[in-house]
This record gives structure tokens, C-alpha cells and sequence, in this order.
């Protein structure tokens, strides 16, 4: 079966390699640093035993910061190498850390690539974010005695039922991993069922909740909430193409009772910032973009965050919070930062990226569900900014969910100390 779905792979490359090409168009950084992606790395310099963790993108990059600062206190004389995907979590690993850590793209699933990536780093162990289950790189470290643990592992009942249908192959996988800690016990459950051992795997709670914010950033946000005047101010955070066009939509209605309103618009991708400004001016609206460096006056009807690592400064300064990718079926995005940040926060019908953490919240009472249209994201808008005490209250609840759900870091660093590294 490894042989099969290598083959598959080296098949499907020119397919990847295209929609690389095809990314790179939109969002020119994908075009740099290709070497990486097949395992050209520098070999290291330094002699010092190296600590690796793979975090795919921006989100798991986020999550696993309490994780990493916890490993480099535990661990000072180990070097910290992160791998991710894609440009905006490199990009974030260099804002997060600088220079405290080596980056580079993990290569793709195939073994010559994997073989270079291995040989160049050499890391002790390695710790995987999420559910990036790579065959060769799984089977691999597993040869060369470099043992893994799966973090904040996932694993839906969709997902499962396909692993069973290659569940010679997913055990292979699976019990190459010495350690896996899972999100819920549910999650727990449908790894033993694929075949993991009993004593490897860990409910340990969601990483995602161990959320580290800046104790500036209110302060931060009051400075530029002055400077806006007293206005009802609304964020639209990763927002997807599609969405926009309804929240301004919902906006202009919004607008009818509350006249003074400031929409923040962050898109989630860099590469649409001009395509969503351009459609706010096309809706006749007064945009500024936060990239101009200008003053946000009274005539402004819309900012454009159109910069990277500054939407924790943003949340702030909202009354209300809505988080994008759930008006369409992208899945959601995580909306742990603004209610952490005390934030009443709203999302689409669409997030199944982030069921059990949003259910929780409007379980909870501290989110809103709106339908994927205007006239109900325009509703819920308006009924907030009319209900600061409600807004408050949402704002509490969120706060309590995630003070309760927090320690999964720790819980963790443990598992790994005592399974892993002290081992070692």
C-alpha cells in the first residue's frame, strides 16, 4: 500500500505543482523558497539536539505558541525547528518567534524529499499539530528512530470510516506514532478503533484554547477607538470570497439605525486585499485602507485591514465580531481570539473546521448563529449593538468557556517529557 500511494503521489505532483503555480499568481510568495518543498535544505550549523514541530498554517502556528515557549523553557539547550505550509504561517512564525527558531516548508510525502528534509535536520523528535497524517514522513522517522506525537489530534467519524477502508494501511500508519494526543475522548475512541495502542493516546483537551494575548492590546485598542470617536464599530474577520458581498450588504442595512457604523473588513488571504477594496469603492462606500497609514475619519465607512498580524489589534476594537469562512462552506475560522479578547461574536451556518469549540460557545450562549444572507447577519448585527448588556454578557460566557477549557498545554509538555524526550 506505501508503494501504491507513492506512486499516486509522484503521479499527482505535476496536479500539485500547477495549483502551486496557480496560488503563486494570486499570492506571489508561494513562488519562493520551492527547493524547501522537495527538501533542499541548508544543513544546520548548529550541533545542538533539535526539537521540531510541524503546524501547517496561521491557525496551527497560533495554537501551538504555548507549546513551543513551554519546550524552549523546558528545553534551553535544544534548538526549536518549525515546519509549516503555506506563506502566512511562516510569515507568522517570524512574527511570533524571529530568529528564537529555524523555519523551513516541510517537503512534500515523497521519500526522496523526505530522506534530504531528515538527513539535513536531524531532529530528536517531532511533534505534529493537528492531523497531518504523511505516510513516508510518519514511516520514515519511524525507521530512523525519530519518534512523532500527534498534538490536539482530531479525527472525524467521516474521516475514520475512510482510514477503515485502508485499515491494513492506517494501522501501519497510526501505530508508527508513539504518542498521539487527542482533542476529546471522542476523538480518542475512533483513533483505538483504528488500531492505535491503548497506551499512546491521550485525551488531553484542545490547544486552541490556550490562548496568550498581549495584556496591551485593550490599551492598544482604546488609543484607536479615541481617535474613531464614539461609533458602533463592526469587524468582519478571514473573510472568504463570497462573503464580502453579503456583510456589505448586511452593512447598508445595518447603517438604516445605526448611521455612525465603521465596518472592518479583514480578509483572510493577502492576496485579495486590492479585490476586496476595489468592491467596497464599488458599493459606493468610503474605504480607507489600514496599509495607507491615514486617518480614519468620520467619513469613513469601511477599513480594509489590509496588513498581516495585526487583526488581535483589531478585535479589540469592535463591538461585535464576525468570523469569516462560515457564510460559505469553507468551514469556519477559529473565534477563540475575540472571545478572549471579551469580543460578542457571531458566525455563519458553515463551521464544521471548528464544530465542538463553536458549539460549545452558542451552547453557551456566547456566540450567534446567523444564516448565510444579509438580512439575518444585518439582524443579529443590529440587535447587539442595541443590547450592550447582552454584549457584555457574551462577551463574560466566552471568557468562563475558554478559563475552563485551558491546561492542555501543560498537559502536553508532560505526555512528551515523560513518553519522549526524558526517554531520549
Amino acid at each position: 500500500m506505501r508503494l501504491l500511494y507513492t506512486l499516486l503521489f509522484y503521479l499527482a505532483l505535476p496536479f500539485i505543482l500547477l495549483r502551486l503555480i496557480w496560488r503563486g499568481i494570486k499570492a506571489p510568495d508561494y513562488f519562493k523558497r520551492w527547493p524547501e518543498r522537495f527538501g533542499f535544505v541548508a544543513k544546520r550549523k548548529s550541533h545542538s539536539p533539535l526539537i521540531w514541530v510541524h503546524a501547517v498554517s496561521v491557525g496551527e502556528v497560533e495554537a501551538s505558541r504555548p507549546l513551543i515557549n513551554g519546550l524552549r523553557k523546558q528545553y534551553p539547550n535544544h534548538q526549536l525547528l518549525i515546519t509549516t505550509m503555506t506563506p502566512t504561517g511562516s510569515a507568522r512564525v517570524g512574527h511570533l518567534f524571529g530568529d528564537k527558531v529555524e523555519h523551513v516548508y516541510l517537503p512534500y510525502d515523497l521519500p526522496f524529499a523526505i530522506r534530504r528534509f531528515l538527513k539535513a535536520m536531524h531532529p530528536v523528535m517531532g511533534i505534529i499539530m493537528e492531523t497531518e497524517l504523511w505516510p513516508n514522513l510518519l514511516l520514515s522517522c519511524q525507521q530512523k528512530n525519530i519518534p512523532l506525537t500527534l498534538a490536539n489530534a482530531r479525527l472525524s467519524a467521516r474521516s475514520a470510516r475512510g482510514y477503515q477502508r485502508l485499515s491494513a494501511f492506517s494501522q501501519q500508519v497510526i501505530t508508527s506514532l508513539p504518542l498521539i494526543a487527542t482533542q476529546t475522548q471522542a476523538d480518542r475512541s475512533r483513533f483505538l478503533a483504528l488500531g492505535a495502542k491503548p497506551e499512546n493516546v491521550h485525551a488531553i483537551g484542545n490547544l486552541k484554547y490556550e490562548i496568550a494575548l498581549p495584556a496591551s492590546l485593550n490599551e492598544q485598542a482604546e488609543a484607536i477607538r479615541s481617535m474613531w470617536g464614539n461609533r458602533s464599530v463592526w469587524i468582519a474577520a478571514s473573510t472568504h470570497d463570497g462573503e464580502e458581498e453579503i456583510i456589505l450588504n448586511a452593512a447598508k442595512q445595518v447603517r438604516s439605525q445605526f448611521p455612525d457604523l465603521l465596518l472592518l473588513i479583514v480578509p483572510r488571504h493577502p492576496e485579495r486585499f486590492d479585490r476586496v477594496a476595489g468592491l467596497c469603492r464599488r458599493h459606493g462606500l468610503h474605504v480607507l485602507r489600514r496599509s495607507e497609514n491615514k486617518p480614519c475619519t468620520s467619513r469613513t465607512q469601511v477599513m480594509v485591514v489590509d496588513t498581516m498580524g495585526e487583526l488581535t489589534l483589531f478585535y479589540p476594537t469592535a463591538d461585535v465580531a464576525f468570523i469569516g469562512g462560515s457564510l460559505i462552506p469553507h468551514g469556519g475560522h477559529n473565534l477563540l481570539e475575540p472571545a478572549a479578547l471579551g469580543r460578542a461574536v457571531i458566525t455563519g451556518p458553515h463551521y464544521f473546521n471548528f464544530t465542538e469549540i463553536t458549539e460549545l460557545f452558542l451552547a453557551q450562549s456566547a456566540a450567534v448563529k446567523v444564516k448565510a444572507d444579509a438580512a439575518s447577519l444585518a439582524e443579529a448585527v443590529c440587535a447587539l449593538f442595541a443590547d450592550p448588556k447582552r454584549r457584555s454578557e457574551m462577551g463574560e460566557a466566552g471568557l468562563e468557556i475558554i478559563r475552563k477549557n485551558q491546561g492542555a498545554s501543560n498537559r502536553l509538555l508532560n505526555l512528551v517529557k515523560r513518553h519522549i524526550l526524558d526517554e531520549g
